[in-house]
């Protein structure tokens, strides 16, 4: 498949006097495959730029939105069960649609096939759920203590 002329148009001529500088510098050709490189637009239009320290910035902003995302996905309240309380359901509604949000702009982000977005967004999601959703930093709770201290049965229902 031919991604160089979309649509069978003819490239615009570069000289062109009838292209308004605003429209030359969006004539930027959109990558279909993964690629290198700090030149990007990543959510916005211009965003990051050209310059390396705009480029770092949006790794960490793609980083911090999956580890977000990831702790709101483990938060507390997503898991309240039990409870019929409309302030409940409400408050759990919100913490899910902020979720399902910030995933859609880290995925959003990886769409831009920039390789540095992609490792970051994946690292992001892996560090979040390390520390939010592993049985790393977790607790144990008071009922899962004594059913683990009680030796396994030796198959006698005595």
């Amino acid at each position: 498949m031919d991604h160089d002329h979309m649509n069978n148009m003819p490239p615009p001529s570069p000289s062109s006097s009838s292209m308004s500088n605003h429209t030359k510098s969006h004539m930027m050709m959109m990558h279909m495959t993964f690629f290198w490189g700090k030149n990007t637009e990543v959510l916005f239009s211009g965003w990051p730029g050209t310059s390396s320290g705009m480029y770092a910035l949006c790794l960490i902003v793609v980083f911090l939105l999956a580890v977000i995302a990831e702790w709101l996905a483990h938060s507390p309240i997503l898991r309240v069960s039990g409870s019929t309380n409309r302030a409940a359901g409400l408050s759990q509604t919100a913490v899910y649609t902020l979720k399902t949000g910030l995933s859609y702009l880290v995925m959003l982000s990886v769409m831009s096939f920039n390789a540095g977005v992609f490792i970051v967004a994946i690292a992001g999601y892996a560090v979040g759920f390390f520390l939010f959703g592993s049985t790393t930093f977790k607790k144990p709770s008071d009922d899962r203590k004594t059913t683990e201290l009680l030796p396994p049965s030796s198959g006698c229902v005595c």
